[in-house]
């Protein structure tokens, strides 16, 4: 019970807990992703606005080479993930069924795909820091994508105190943050230490869940006395990894309604994050791979992979011996926030964070059911919203009447839905009015 009391999470009553499912790959370690013949970059695998090709048809580039420049502020940049030729530019098959303009590199057979590491200076202004990360192409790795340069542009007045690292990784399957933890301590600290410099903050902290004590474990026997940097284990709990949870179960501290953890004094950041800021300024090498876990029964060798970004999924699960029979969905990042392929030539992307195969048991879709208003989702979400509210203004397409009732403060975490005895779609209906409201200008977030 001692034990119990110390552990942190956001609150006892609220949040869901599906089965952990990370026993087939947490102990197995980060191997590297072959080189594939050739890869597929979209201009807008980001939040914000595309980037823009500084590129051209017939080019040859260099693995690493910049080949796409902001689009906007929220925007960032895109590197080469190998050497080769540009094919070509233009659209390609994205994410969700959609199409986007992409800049298609045929990798050169011959090439050796290194890259030359060329330390850069970490002792920055706060403006130069802003823009180092954005040129290095650097996004929030846990699945939102969001261009990690804006959280650190700080307005003038406000103070960081505090870095907290999310090491949480609550979602299903996924166990890729929990291999970096393990394999790559000191540069996760190295990456911490160049954080808590160029931001002002005087301390950091890495929330890890303690269904990964050989993470905790690791990190804390690395972590020097001297160093401002503590490990907080946390209670397994989803979506104990959402930024604000983590604040409340850590700090005890809400952020308000429309607000941001900067405003609490705080920048939130996701291991992978951490990793590649280590990465650019010790070897200046921008985000141009990242590790996947590829996972689910419908895969026949389930593994922790580092892939050059833009490689094919379908290159990813030939190279983890192919698909079982008889799969029926394959879901780009966790089971509970990740959506589903249409086709597997969808290229990886700087936000993936899993591909997940599954068989007709696990992916059966049931009949859905009306309604009981048994208030199960008012239980489970944590953000205090009432989801099934949500869910039929969604589906009467009253999208501006849903921003009276806080809609954009979902974080489309799916414990309404895993939570819903009639298998109502809610965080699918949330999610198309978000975006909806997004287009028309309304919906910020």
């Amino acid at each position: 019970m001692k034990l119990l009391r110390r552990l942190k999470d956001f609150s006892f009553a609220h949040g869901v807990h599906p089965h952990e499912s990370k026993e087939r790959t947490h102990s197995l370690p980060i191997q590297r992703m072959p080189f594939v013949r050739e890869y597929v970059v979209p201009l807008n695998q980001h939040l914000g606005a595309p980037a823009r090709a500084v590129v051209a048809v017939g080019n040859r580039v260099h693995r690493g080479e910049l080949i796409a420049e902001p689009g906007a502020f929220i925007s960032t940049s895109l590197h080469s993930p190998v050497t080769g030729r540009v094919k070509a530019i233009d659209n390609r098959r994205y994410p969700g069924g959609l199409f986007a303009k992409s800049i298609v590199i045929e990798a050169d057979p011959f090439a050796t795909q290194q890259v030359p590491k060329v330390p850069r200076e970490w002792r920055l202004t706060p403006t130069q820091f802003v823009t180092e990360i954005q040129h290095a192409g650097i996004v929030g790795m846990g699945g939102a994508a969001f261009p990690a340069h804006a959280k650190y542009s700080i307005p003038e007045g406000q103070q960081i105190e505090h870095l907290l690292v999310n090491g949480a990784e609550c979602e299903p399957y996924l166990t890729n943050d929990h291999r970096m933890m393990v394999e790559r301590p000191e540069a996760l600290l190295r990456g911490i230490e160049i954080l808590l410099h160029n931001l002002g903050a005087k301390a950091a902290t890495i929330g890890v869940e303690t269904n990964k004590p050989e993470a905790i474990a690791v990190l804390r026997e690395r972590i020097h006395p001297d160093q401002p940097i503590r490990v907080a284990p946390l209670r397994v709990k989803y979506p104990q990894g959402a930024e604000k949870m983590l604040i409340k179960s850590i700090f005890g501290k809400e952020v308000p309604a429309g607000g941001l953890p900067r405003d609490l004094g705080m920048v939130v950041n996701n291991v992978g994050s951490v990793l590649a800021i280590a990465d650019w300024f010790d070897s200046g090498i921008p985000l141009i791979e990242r590790v996947v876990t590829v996972s689910g029964d419908g895969v026949e060798q389930p593994a922790n992979l580092l892939v050059p970004l833009g490689t094919p999924l379908r290159e990813v699960l030939k190279f983890c011996d192919g698909l079982k029979p008889g799969v029926s969905q394959v879901v780009m990042g966790g089971p509970m926030m990740g959506s589903s392929v249409a086709s597997l030539d969808v290229p990886v992307l700087k936000g993936t964070s899993g591909i997940l195969a599954f068989r007709e048991p696990q992916a059966l879709h049931t009949h859905e059911y009306s309604c009981i208003r048994c208030g199960r989702c008012l239980e489970a979400c944590p953000y205090f919203l009432n989801p099934s509210r949500l869910a039929r203004l969604a589906r009467s397409r009253l999208y501006h009447e849903m921003e009276r009732y806080s809609v954009m403060d979902c974080v489309e975490c799916g414990s309404c839905t895993y939570s819903c005895p009639s298998r109502i779609p809610i965080v699918q209906l949330i999610r198309t009015a978000k975006s909806q409201l997004r287009q028309s200008g309304r919906g910020v977030q």
